[in-house]
């Protein structure tokens, strides 16, 4: 019997909030909007290599003609790798391959012990990187918060520095200005084997971000021509608050959002040809009560599903969001808005998908957050996983041998097949009441807290090479003096 499978091209359930034709009609209109409209550039170099390329410049708004970013298109990478402390971890950033992280610079942490919302600290990062390097479905690893304790523009690297110590996974690191971002490279320098090792295989990449509407600040672009020099892959993500940075519609905040990645896009390319950059996409709802951004409203999800879809159009590596909640605590809402966030990011193929762990408005990290967002992740995965259809998974001849009425229980060929069929949770509970009730009535945030801990007090992160450490804390010590002069 043969058996010609519909998922020869598709193996995956996947989602497009856009057709490849709106997909065109935005592009266009981002490209005209560079054009016509303009963007500020706040950064000299970059508006030089802008007019030497064609551009028409007007103190520090650029109009960008459409061959210059047709041009950068033809020579950014579609794909590259972050490769992370061990190698084992390696990261293909690639249109429709998705990988899970944590997010940046959250003022407040809930801490782990007391569960005390607190302002962030030295140490927050190790925690993070710790629970992270232990959770299967997590990625890379950003810090989750923003230290309050220490020189406000070393933060980043302090935060790198704990980072790199506690985990041998891919890191997206952030940085004030090219100053602490080299910073950065001599502490991953310290753990690799030389400099070519290091722009061979990149064990980080460098995370930045955009303003809206329509503007590039000059260090976020000073910071992407070090990172570019030095071959480290590179992040440039933003998006509006629909109706205070852009027209209050989805379509006006995807083509702010996609006309100022380009320009972005354009500018390192003219730096550096063939330089690896990822565009991201956060268009954001804003609340109509608050006007806050909404990061857990659905159309939040929808945008940035759609911005995804912008770039898998162009080829572009990009990074989204999820498990991004308005809730200021892990419940029904965090949970309801992680899922809906994970799924939509997986199923849109959204690339590199940050802020796991984000509550209130991206105010608070919770590393109980995070770890109830890997349990989904790992369900999301395996409906991304979708279903094979073959001569060996229909399996007919096993069909036939039980006959109507049979059992396959304890049939060898269909039991081999459970556990890569079936995904088992290691939070969510499926007890029968009687055993719930005997195991003392837990609900699912109190089987978080539990895992939580278990990782914390139990999990052992591969150590630094040798002398690492002390080559770590000299740079640290070498940072402060310089930014107390």
């Amino acid at each position: 019997m043969m058996i010609r499978s519909n998922y020869s091209e598709h193996q995956t359930p996947q989602f497009s909030v856009l057709s490849d034709s709106q997909c065109q009609e935005l592009f266009l209109a981002a490209l005209e909007c560079l054009n016509q409209v303009g963007i500020q550039v706040n950064n000299d170099e970059a508006r030089q290599l802008l007019a030497r390329a064609g551009a028409r410049i007007e103190g520090k708004i650029a109009h960008i003609p459409p061959h210059i970013i047709q041009e950068a298109l033809a020579c950014t990478p579609q794909s590259f790798t972050i490769w992370g402390r061990d190698y084992q971890h390696a990261m293909h950033a690639a249109p429709d391959r998705v990988y899970f992280g944590p997010g940046p610079t959250c003022t407040y942490f809930i801490d782990p012990h007391t569960g005390e919302r607190r302002k962030a600290r030295r140490g927050d990062a190790a925690l993070t990187a710790l629970t992270c390097d232990a959770l299967h479905n997590i990625n890379y690893i950003m810090g989750l918060s923003l230290f309050d304790d220490v020189t406000p523009v070393l933060s980043p690297v302090y935060e790198f520095a704990e980072s790199i110590a506690h985990t041998t996974k891919p890191i997206m690191a952030w940085a004030n200005n090219p100053r602490t971002l080299a910073d950065i490279y001599q502490i991953a320098l310290s753990v690799s084997e030389g400099e070519e090792e290091l722009q061979k295989r990149p064990i980080f990449g460098f995370f930045s971000t955009y303003e809206s509407p329509l503007r590039i600040a000059d260090e976020c672009l000073a910071n992407l021509f070090w990172a570019a020099e030095h071959s480290i892959p590179t992040v440039l993500l933003g998006g509006p608050t629909i109706g205070l940075e852009s027209p209050f519609s989805g379509a006006s905040a995807l083509v702010i959002h996609l006309a100022t990645a380009l320009c972005g896009v354009a500018i390192l390319q003219l730096k550096k040809r063939g330089a690896a950059i990822a565009i991201g996409g956060l268009p954001t709802a804003m609340d109509l009560r608050t006007a806050r951004p909404a990061y857990g409203s659905p159309e939040t999800c929808l945008y940035t599903a759609a911005a995804a879809n912008l770039a898998r159009f162009l080829k572009l590596p990009f990074m989204g969001t999820a498990a991004a909640s308005e809730s200021k605590l892990v419940d029904a809402q965090a949970g309801v808005e992680a899922a809906l966030q994970i799924l939509m990011s997986g199923l849109s193929g959204a690339g590199l998908v940050h802020d796991m762990g984000f509550l209130d408005c991206a105010d608070i990290g919770s590393l109980q957050y995070l770890v109830l967002a890997d349990e989904i992740i790992g369900m999301v995965k395996r409906i991304m996983r979708g279903v094979t259809v073959n001569t060996e998974t229909i399996m007919m001849d096993l069909i036939e041998q039980v006959g109507p009425g049979g059992s396959y229980l304890t049939e060898p060929r269909s039991a081999t097949l459970c556990r890569a069929e079936t995904w088992v949770p290691t939070v969510l509970d499926r007890d029968p009441y009687l055993r719930w009730d005997q195991n003392g009535r837990k609900d699912t945030v109190q089987h978080l807290q539990e895992k939580l801990l278990k990782i914390l007090e139990t999990h052992q992160p591969t150590p630094l090479p040798i002398g690492a450490s002390e080559k770590i804390q000299s740079i640290l010590a070498e940072a402060e003096n310089r930014e107390k002069v």
